[in-house]
Parts: C-alpha cells; sequence; structure tokens
C-alpha cells in the first residue's frame, strides 16, 4: 500500500457482515489502508456457507479472515480478545441480535474506551420498523428515491441499475460516521456508538425534494422538476445505431451551445418555457437521430453542452477516462488466472496497488490474529480442536 492509499494505516476494523452496506464501508476503509479482519462463522458439519462471489468486495483485497463460532462460549471470548484491541467494529445483524450474542458495544466499551462501533441496519435501531426485513429497493421506496425515479410502460417506478441504497445510503454513510467518530476520538480519546439506518441515508439523499416539499408545499414526482425531467435540456434521447445519449444542459449557456450544435437555434428563448417543451424534446430527438453516438460525442464532448454517452459496462471498462485515472487493478485467482476489478477509485486511494492474490475460500488468518491478541499455541489449538475457530 503506497502513502497515498494509506491514510488509515493503524486503524483495525473487524467486520462481521459478509454482504451490504456494512461491507460496502469495509471495502471503502480498506482502500485508505485499515487493517480490516472480516469475522465469518465457523462451517457446519452439513451446512453449506454463504459466501458472495470471489469478485465481490474488491475479491478481499487488504482483507484478513477470522472464522468463529460466536455462539460457543469459548468462541465469543476469543471474538471479545480481538475486539480489545480494534478501533472500529462494524456489525449489520438485526437490531438486537448483538446484544443477545454478548459481543454489542455496551459488552465491549468498558474493556476498549476508544472504539468505534457501528451497527448498520435498514431502518436503524429503534422506531417501528426497526425489525422490519429489507434490501436495497425496499429502502429506496421508503426513502422517497424511487417515486422520484422515471416510470416503466404500466406506471410503476422504473428498479435502479445500481444498489444505490447499500453503497451511498449505506456503505459511505458509515464510512462517513466513522471517520467522524475517530476524528473525535482523537481529541477525546473515547469512542461512540454510531447507528447507521440506510432508510435515513436515502432520506439524505432525497433531502433537496423533501426539503422542497417541507419548505412549499409542492409535491415532487417524476417530471415535477429539472432533475426529474420536467425540460427536455435534462433528458436521454436515442442516436442512429440505438444507443443513447444524456443531456444535462442545465444552464442557459450550455444549453445554446447545444441548440446550435443542433442547429435549432430558434428553440433557444423557449429553454424553460412549459408549453414548448414537447416541442423542443420532439427537435431533440429527430436530431439526434440522424447521427450515431459516438459521432455526436465527437462533437459535442468537449463543446460545453453537458453530453456524454449512456455507457454500458463493457464500454465504461474499456473508456479512455478511467484507463487513464488508472481506475481499474489487477488481482489474480488461486489457479493463477487474471482478471481485472474497480480499484481504489475514491479520492485519495492508491491507483497503483500491487497484484493482489485472491485467499482461498478456506483459509484464514484465526491463528496468526488470536496470537497477535495475546493468546498461546494450545489455546488456540484447543479452540480449534473443540471446532470454535477456524
Amino acid at each position: 500500500m503506497s502513502a497515498a492509499g494509506a491514510k488509515l494505516d493503524g486503524i483495525t476494523v473487524l467486520d462481521l457482515s459478509s454482504v451490504g452496506p456494512a461491507s460496502r464501508a469495509s471495502r471503502i476503509l480498506a482502500d485508505y489502508g485499515a487493517t480490516i479482519i472480516k469475522i465469518a462463522p465457523v462451517a457446519r458439519k452439513g451446512s453449506v456457507q454463504i459466501r458472495p462471489p470471489y469478485y465481490s468486495y474488491g475479491a478481499g483485497r487488504g482483507m484478513k479472515r477470522f472464522c468463529v463460532d460466536m455462539k460457543a462460549p469459548a468462541g465469543r471470548d476469543a471474538f471479545l480478545r480481538l475486539a480489545a484491541g480494534a478501533d472500529v467494529i462494524i456489525e449489520s445483524f438485526r437490531p438486537g441480535v448483538v446484544k443477545r450474542l454478548g459481543i454489542g458495544y455496551e459488552d465491549i466499551a468498558p474493556t476498549n474506551k476508544g472504539l468505534v462501533y457501528c451497527s448498520t441496519s435498514g431502518y436503524g435501531q429503534d422506531g417501528p420498523y426497526s425489525q422490519r426485513a429489507g434490501h436495497d429497493l425496499n429502502y429506496l421506496a421508503t426513502g422517497g428515491f424511487l417515486h422520484c425515479s422515471g416510470r416503466r410502460d404500466d406506471g410503476g417506478p422504473t428498479i435502479p441499475g445500481a444498489t444505490v441504497a447499500d453503497s451511498a445510503a449505506g456503505g459511505m454513510q458509515a464510512v462517513i460516521a466513522i471517520l467522524a467518530a475517530l476524528v473525535a476520538r482523537d481529541k477525546s480519546g473515547l469512542g461512540s456508538y454510531l447507528d447507521v439506518s440506510v432508510a435515513d441515508g436515502v432520506l439524505q439523499l432525497m433531502s433537496l425534494h423533501v426539503d422542497r416539499y417541507l419548505a412549499t408545499g409542492e409535491e415532487p414526482g417524476p417530471g415535477g422538476d429539472v432533475l426529474t425531467g420536467r425540460y427536455a435540456y435534462y433528458d436521454v434521447y436515442r442516436t442512429r445505431d440505438g444507443k443513447w445519449l444524456s443531456v444535462g444542459a442545465i444552464e442557459p449557456a450550455f444549453y445554446r451551445n447545444l441548440c446550435n450544435a443542433l442547429g435549432l437555434e430558434r428553440l433557444i428563448e423557449f429553454q424553460n418555457d412549459d408549453a414548448r417543451q414537447g416541442e423542443i424534446r420532439a427537435a431533440f430527438t429527430e436530431a439526434f437521430a440522424e447521427r450515431d453516438r459516438d459521432d455526436w460525442m465527437r462533437e459535442l464532448g468537449d463543446a460545453d453542452a453537458c453530453v456524454a454517452s449512456v455507457y454500458t459496462i463493457p464500454e465504461l471498462c474499456a473508456d479512455e477516462q478511467f484507463q487513464e485515472r488508472k481506475a481499474f487493478a489487477r488481482a489474480e485467482r488461486g489457479d493463477g488466472g487474471e482478471f481485472s476489478q474497480v480499484g481504489a477509485v475514491l479520492a485519495g486511494g492508491d491507483r497503483e496497488p500491487p497484484l493482489h492474490k485472491v485467499a482461498d475460500p478456506a483459509s484464514t488468518d484465526s491463528a496468526d490474529l488470536l496470537r497477535a491478541a495475546g493468546m498461546n499455541d494450545r489455546e488456540i489449538e484447543e479452540l480449534r480442536t473443540a471446532g470454535v475457530v477456524e
């Protein structure tokens, strides 16, 4: 890890999640140099553990693995040995579970005053929805995101193309809260408990729309304002080759440049005229359909018209912008085959990491971690023999 990506060097994070917002958070923290220890259950005889695909969440890049039976008293005690030296714990159980297991904040904080304990859940640790099960789509629905999105042919909201709730509303919210708590700890020496609600995070993402409603009584929805498709200059258009362009020419200067490039100077003065939006949208549709997408981009990409290609995943992976910024890292599977993955693309991450070798799914770092926590080899072997750790 280069100095650029090691801003959290010395910070140890125990992550009790396998997927979802907490795993998103630990991925980001690992990319900034934190030591991430993934806490996983031991494989029980006759059972099948559900694991995300090997390439998920950075394929374990920069992470260690500790397998333990948390329901066994000895397993709980082993986890608490690690927790005593941790800076951060992230968990994503349903509210109340960690308390029943005896591994909650109140169980660890007395012996680790500086611990930052982050609980991530769908709706938060309290409130009438706290025990509800859910996934990304449910939180986007509850937080108003879906209602303000585009519509399908049957009038229903479209399903987003990314897990916005898990990533931005949940994972990134957790990272922001954790970093703020670590800064506060530097001043006070004391850690804190963080209640990260994904639904709250969606609400924050929707604050422009929600604040508008609360202040004016105007109800936002698809096609209701600039950012949800009310005007033709903020929309997507099909090109001759069946591909698509996005147009976001909100400012008058950008809209003017766009109209001039399309030969539609007559429409410049009607940019925000609601009565003329059908006419403008039809004119844009006709104009863009006359040429292929990439042909348009050669003319409009650098013309200050706020136009961009709607990329497929293969197209964005080959795009010169992401390639120039070294957005992708190389990794090696256990069989020696190499593959690419999204690297530490957030600001300040290491854009030139060494080749990451994906660990064998059956391997763990449990013995080394327990040894570093002060446990001797005999104690470790007893735990292994009893099936408490792997």
